[in-house]
């Protein structure tokens, strides 16, 4: 992405700030909310977002659709070493948001998901560490709770405890074996609560490479003497997400195909779970870690600590739009894609005081009366699903 002559759209006014943050990927659904918040707190902040289609649909000539007059805003890549070095000038934190994701796409589209999120990463120390005159004393990363894999489990048969299991392999999808099987005994496993310090194993290069970032961050930042708190986010939902990327969010593709009236497809056996949180919590789980006095140095799951299966959830989201429960079991299968999870929020909850405040169903309702203020957009999911069968990524 080239730089303009001045790459700075500087809309602030005049106010005492707490800190400046820069916000990559400040653009896209938890980092406008998260703008929002610090401007309110008092800080200043800036943007750096490519603005890309696939999130973003076409994008308006100008920026005033941020909404916040107050912003910084450049249009610039975390690809870009000269985008990085404009962002960071007079900078005391980074919000690391800017990553490619989707677990499908990202099995095939290999090489832009490494060069954004772990390339992209890299490249922000490398600048780091090259600049004598660095202000940025603290560092905040949204990683994924996909590094874990299928994380942790236990067996109710034979008492095996903790478990990690392997990824599901093609064969056993296409069996229809759903749930990960003990390794003693053979059972099916049990989910519970994975923990920060539990087993990482990543299922997707999507996973793989917010593992790197992770790692980048908190090697990158222990040499330079930066603080830093990572965020393990969980399935982020709410108003304000992209109703047009058909790669990422069950949410938004369920909605759509609500507002058309069309039934909705429940991957597997519908009862694969996953762990609900609303942006607003996941973006006070962020200022916790911005604000908080000493540099928490650490990692944190960000969930609501509650499991709920996509037939749960697809129901729930039909009766906050008023429509009738129209669902399909399609056994269709995707490889890479994990079977269950729910997040252990005893740490944040221990050492930054974070607590979610949203349950599913008041977000949902919240989310359902959003997306009714939006226009209607393609129903997208038969492409990006031919996608993955073309490449014998997805079996039925």
């Amino acid at each position: 992405m080239l730089i303009s002559q001045e790459p700075f759209l500087n809309f602030q006014t005049e106010t005492v700030a707490m800190a400046r943050v820069l916000i990559t990927g400040g653009a896209g659904f938890i980092g406008r909310r998260l703008a929002s918040r610090l401007l309110a707190s008092g800080h200043q902040v800036r943007i750096l977002d490519p603005l890309t289609q696939q999130v973003h649909g076409a994008v308006p000539q100008d920026v005033g659709w941020l909404q916040e007059p107050d912003i910084e805003f450049m249009r610039g890549s975390v690809v870009n070493r000269q985008d990085w070095i404009a962002a960071l000038k007079d900078v005391d934190c980074v919000a690391h948001l800017a990553a490619e994701t989707g677990t499908g796409q990202s099995m095939y589209e290999v090489a832009r998901y490494n060069e954004v999120n772990s390339q992209g990463t890299a490249l922000l120390f490398d600048v780091l560490a090259q600049d004598d005159r660095r202000s940025v004393k603290r560092i905040i990363l949204t990683s994924s709770r996909s590094i874990y894999g299928e994380g942790r489990y236990e067996c109710r048969s034979c008492g095996l405890a903790p478990v990690y299991p392997s990824s599901r392999s093609a064969s056993q999808l296409s069996e229809h074996k759903w749930e990960p099987t003990c390794p003693n005994c053979g059972s099916n496993l049990h989910v519970v609560a994975t923990k920060e310090s539990d087993t990482p194993r990543p299922a997707s290069i999507y996973a793989a490479t917010k593992y790197a970032q992770e790692d980048l961050v908190r090697v990158g930042c222990e040499a330079l003497g930066i603080g830093y708190a990572i965020f393990r986010l969980q399935n982020v939902y709410g108003e304000g997400q992209s109703l047009k990327n058909p790669y990422t969010g069950i949410l938004s593709i369920f909605s759509t195909k609500l507002r058309r009236g069309l039934e909705l497809p429940l991957f597997e056996d519908g009862l694969e779970s996953r762990d609900f949180v609303h942006v607003d919590d996941v973006v006070s789980a962020l200022v916790l870690g911005i604000d908080a006095p000493m540099p928490p140095d650490d990692t944190f799951n960000v969930g609501s600590g509650v499991a709920t299966s996509i037939a749960e959830v697809a129901g729930a989201l039909s009766t906050a739009f008023g429509k009738v429960h129209n669902t399909v079991i399609t056994g269709q299968y995707r490889i890479g894609d994990i079977r269950h999870n729910v997040a252990d929020m005893s740490l944040i909850r221990s050492k930054l005081g974070f607590e979610p405040s949203i349950d599913l169903q008041a977000g949902l309702k919240r989310f359902a009366q959003w997306v009714l203020t939006q226009p209607l957009p393609e129903d997208l999911l038969a492409k990006a699903n031919k996608e993955l069968q073309d490449r014998s990524l997805m079996g039925s």
